[in-house]
């Protein structure tokens, strides 16, 4: 076989090679996405399609294996376990979704602020990033828990500020290398105001990063909201939510009845997987990860 004829040969496996990939990537972003899109839609539409009141109490059906009335059966209250599934998507995707966008919001409003007027402004947020970073969410979910009140709007709160490092960090890092690219210089050279330039140019080219750290974070956000919710910091009884529906379903369990948190436990890390092999995705297409 000659030198022209194995190159081409090297040439045509790699290029079959990238074609897996693409196929590969492209599967995982449908399967994925789909994953995800039909949670939301499951969550907006549950009232059309749950069966049951989800709140709905009945002594006489406690612990109902499945059946053609209870398709995934019922709980300790005698309450139907798909309907409970099926609303507590709400709190359970809403949660997650607020902590993500606040923690990507006000992150990425620090992270380029800093990056862009440097020194001890640029010192004081890293810090403050750093400082928070350290600190476990959940320590600062109890202290604040304690003072206020455990609920909810609490730990949207405690999580959104325990989640601003994680998009901060990478945002930052990438304004500090976007700010020193020609296009910027040309435009403080025009007159261009910072402030234009950070609002108008900077933040829009910084946009693909802060879309995939959110989508990255989201997953994880869930996973903290349903610990929450398990210790009893989160939503309070008798609201669905995928995390409380774990705690609750614990005493069934020894009681050989684990279906509430054995199905709430596989919705919340099929979910979760998905969040994350979204992420992924989205990382090598928005960024060109092709590691």
């Amino acid at each position: 076989m000659s030198t022209y004829q194995i190159a081409a040969l090297g040439r045509g496996s790699t290029r079959l090679g990238r074609l897996r990939g693409l196929i590969r990537g492209r599967c995982v972003l449908i399967v994925a996405g789909s994953v995800v899109a039909v949670t939301v839609l499951t969550a907006v539409f549950a009232p059309l399609i749950a069966p049951y009141d989800p709140n709905a109490v009945d002594p006489t059906a406690v612990y109902q294996p499945s059946s053609s009335a209870h398709w995934l059966g019922t709980d300790d209250a005698g309450r139907d376990i798909l309907s409970r599934l099926l609303y507590g998507a709400r709190s359970s995707l809403l949660a997650p979704a607020l902590v993500t966008l606040t923690a990507g919001l006000v992150g990425t409003a620090l992270a380029v602020s800093a990056a862009w007027l440097g020194g001890w402004y640029d010192r004081l947020v890293s810090a403050l990033l750093d400082i928070v970073f350290g600190f476990p969410g959940l320590i600062l979910a109890v202290v604040v828990a304690a003072m206020f009140g455990a609920g909810l709007t609490v730990a949207v709160v405690t999580l959104s500020v325990a989640y601003l490092p994680f998009i901060g960090r990478v945002v930052r890092s990438a304004a500090l290398r976007e700010r020193q690219l020609p296009y910027v210089s040309a435009l403080r050279m025009l007159g261009v105001s910072g402030r234009r330039i950070c609002l108008r140019h900077l933040t829009p080219n910084l946009l693909p990063l802060v879309l995939v750290q959110i989508a990255t974070s989201y997953g994880y956000a869930l996973l903290d909201v349903a610990a929450f919710s398990f210790i009893g910091l989160g939503v309070q009884p008798p609201t669905a939510e995928w995390g409380l529906m774990v705690a609750n379903g614990s005493t069934g369990i020894l009681a050989g009845r684990p279906e509430q948190s054995l199905y709430a436990g596989v919705v919340i890390v099929v979910f979760v997987i998905a969040c994350n092999l979204l992420g992924g995705s989205l990382s090598q297409r928005l960024l060109g990860d092709n590691r």
